[in-house]
């Protein structure tokens, strides 16, 4: 299977999706999830990049995000999905391959793209039939419970109520 080459890096939002290896449920496990979740925040407050907005699903995971300064889209998907695995590997003792090959991003051009990702990912869980509303999904920004980056299109608070630095 080939890779995507990214010639072009661009300055700005990127909605990115990653899958688990064969689209298997791993997440629907609390502790791979939890420790999915920590590295997501974590990676966050060591400034690889700027969170707007998240969703893990059982089999995969989008986000906004911005790239920090001095790292690209491929080095914060790097911390993502390695720091997780890694975690997963020494926690849980499992060696089992967690995520499929490559990521998929998209370079956000403007504020109706913005909004448009930002609601997918919070209806998401929703579509899925994992809850009623945005809100309710533990594993989601939209539920208001985690910090993040106010992105170029937003207000410091979100239409979920999630808090924005």
């Amino acid at each position: 299977m080939s890779r995507i080459v990214r010639s072009v890096r661009r300055p700005g939002v990127y909605f990115v999706t990653t899958d688990t290896w064969e689209r298997r449920k791993l997440f629907l496990a609390p502790t791979w999830a939890t420790i999915l979740l920590e590295q997501i925040l974590s990676c966050r407050e060591r400034g690889f990049y700027k969170l707007h907005a998240f969703v893990i699903m059982p089999d995969h995971l989008h986000a906004l995000l911005t790239p920090g300064t001095e790292t690209t889209i491929e080095k914060a998907m790097q911390m993502i999905k390695g720091g997780s695995s890694h975690r997963i590997r020494a926690e849980v003792e499992s060696s089992f391959l967690k995520w499929h090959a490559g990521f998929h991003d998209h370079w956000i051009r403007d504020e109706n793209e913005y909004r448009t990702r930002f609601g997918y990912i919070a209806a998401n869980p929703v579509t899925a039939k994992l809850v009623s509303r945005p809100e309710e999904y533990e594993w989601s920004s939209a539920n208001g419970k985690y910090v993040l980056d106010a992105g170029p299109y937003d207000e410091r608070q979100d239409a979920a109520g999630a808090k924005a630095q």
